[in-house]
This record gives C-alpha cells, structure tokens and sequence, in this order.
C-alpha cells in the first residue's frame, strides 16, 4: 500500500512521545513535520497544508484545542484531518475536543498500532488514492495501485502530470479547485509553475477522457476553476 507524498504534522510537546511517533509514522512511509508547540504548529501550516494533523492537547503558548479550532474555521484548511491526543481521559473532554472539530480523539497513553489504524481510516477519507483506494467516477475508474485508468471498458494512457491532475479531481469531487490550488496539489509549492500550465494539462486530460468516449467529465467554472462532476 503506497503513502508516498502523504504529509503528516505532529504537533507534541513532550520531545520523547515526539520522537517516538515521529519514528512510527515515518516507519509507515509518511512525510513527518514536527512542531513543538501551538504557534509553531500554525506557522508550519501556513507555509504548506499537510494531509493531516495529529495534535496534542495540552500544549504551551496555544493549546490543541485552539489550534482545532482555528485550523477548522478556516475554508482553506477546514478538511484537513485532526486527530486529537490527550491525557484528560474524562468523556467530557473527548467531547469537548470533537465539538471543536477534532477527527477523532485518543487518549493517552494510546497503542501505537492502534494509532496508526486511525490514521490510516482519516486518510481512507481524504486521500483515498494515497492509501491505495480505487476511485470511480460515472465510468472512469482509476486504480492507484497499478496506475491503471479506465473508461468504460477501455484502459487510458495518461502522462504522469494528467495522471496527477485526474487523482486530485477524483479525490475531490464535485468540489471547484482554482489554478492556484491545482498547482500546490498536482506539482507542489516547491516548484515554480506558471498558472497557464495548467490550463494546457487540463486541456490534455480532456482531450484523453473524451477520446475514450462519453461527455467532458471536467466542468470550468467560469472565474473560478475546475471541477470534476
């Protein structure tokens, strides 16, 4: 099961807990980011959205609940996963933390494979693909496992990019991604890409799918963006 590209943020106070999760998760093949403390955990996601948070509660400077509940007001970061870690075992505060908009909440001290479970199950939602999930879309289906693309009963030769592209629209669909938002999903914040270029991979997406047969299942939204569906 491929995770390649996932980002993880942890956000633990106490460096061994840190150290020890860190050690799990990139074990697991994620992309681990750590942060200390509230304000270091807001700046880290600032700078890039990760796939998902895990987040400590108690914390110095800004606590987990506060950092939940900044990153799930927020339109741009509001899907990101939160999976909340505490010591404070009352029900109280585990419903507390999920008001908030925690994902989920595990109490400490936690079973790493358990954990581990947990992750995997908000990614299953998110990041679908990440995590080896076919995905279907009409008669489009895509297998991250094989790379494999197939329309109806026709299998669709895709370039890495338009490949990229197609995973991020089935991921996320019915929802209108705008260029700058593609760029950062499809080719990453570390590389600089004029927003045209994707236009032109779009257009070739298109021109793909549609040789196969079947309507455009790419909508513009004049203005706005893309969506699939």
């Amino acid at each position: 099961m491929s995770v390649a590209q996932i980002q993880v943020l942890l956000v633990e106070d106490e460096p061994a807990q840190r150290e020890v999760l860190a050690y799990n998760l990139e074990a697991e093949g994620y992309v681990v980011r750590q942060a200390q403390n509230g304000e270091e955990a807001m700046l880290l996601i600032s700078e890039a959205a990760p796939d998902l948070i895990i987040l400590d509660w108690m914390m110095p400077f800004m606590s987990g609940i506060e950092v939940c509940r900044q990153v799930k007001t927020q339109p741009e970061t509001r899907a990101i996963p939160v999976i909340m870690l505490s010591a404070r075992s009352e029900e109280v505060d585990a419903v507390r933390g999920l008001d908030t908009g925690a994902d989920d909440y595990v109490m400490k001290p936690y079973n790493l494979r358990e954990l581990m479970a947990r992750v995997r199950n908000q990614l299953r939602r998110t990041r679908p693909a990440a995590v080896g999930a076919v995905l279907t879309h009409d008669d489009i289906t895509l297998n991250p496992e094989t790379h494999r693309v197939t329309r109806g009963d026709a299998e669709v030769k895709l370039g890495p990019t338009e490949y990229r592209l197609l995973v991020t629209f089935m991921e996320k669909q019915g929802r209108v991604l705008n260029r700058e938002q593609l760029l950062d999903l499809v080719w990453g914040r570390d590389i600089y890409v004029d927003t045209r270029t994707v236009d032109v991979h779009i257009a070739r997406l298109r021109k793909v799918l549609k040789g196969q047969g079947g309507k455009d299942p790419i909508r513009t939204v004049r203005g706005t963006g893309y969506s699939l569906g």
